[in-house]
């Protein structure tokens, strides 16, 4: 099902809750109704800049949406001054996405080197078993 409108988009209200403390000095309180109110304008925004997204990715003719397309959106939404902190989040992103992937790459070499060292012990221990049971047999 697609959110169309803002009451369809229901954000965590605890997400909500920590961007409003992040953004605000600390002792500046917050009404319920002011966190419901900040929620809804976010719940507009994410539909706003996801449709505009949207509109690129459908004219490059596309049925993904990319970080290039979000970008135009902002631009086209008149929120420059929100590109170059996006670009520099999404840098970020890119370098931790990499280092997952380096990480998980690693494992995966780690197991399988583990798993090689673990198969040559068992054929060295199978090789003494069967010398073993040969030298029992001769004697």
């Amino acid at each position: 099902m697609m959110a169309e409108r803002p009451e369809d988009l229901n954000l965590p209200n605890a997400v909500i809750t920590r961007i409003i403390k992040e953004a605000l000095p600390d002792g500046v309180n917050v009404s319920k109704e002011a966190r419901r109110a900040i929620s809804q304008a976010a719940s507009v925004f994410v539909l706003y800049a996801t449709s505009c997204a949207n509109n690129f990715a459908m004219k490059a003719k596309r049925k993904t949406l990319n970080a290039g397309d979000v970008m135009s959106a902002m631009e086209e939404m008149e929120f420059e001054r929100f590109m170059e902190p996006l670009r520099e989040a999404l840098e970020v992103y890119k370098k931790g996405q990499k280092g997952k992937k380096e990480v998980s790459e690693q494992k995966r070499k780690d197991k399988e080197k583990k798993d090689c060292e673990n198969e040559l012990e068992e054929e060295e221990e199978q090789r003494i078993e069967e010398e073993n049971e040969e030298e029992e047999v001769e004697n």
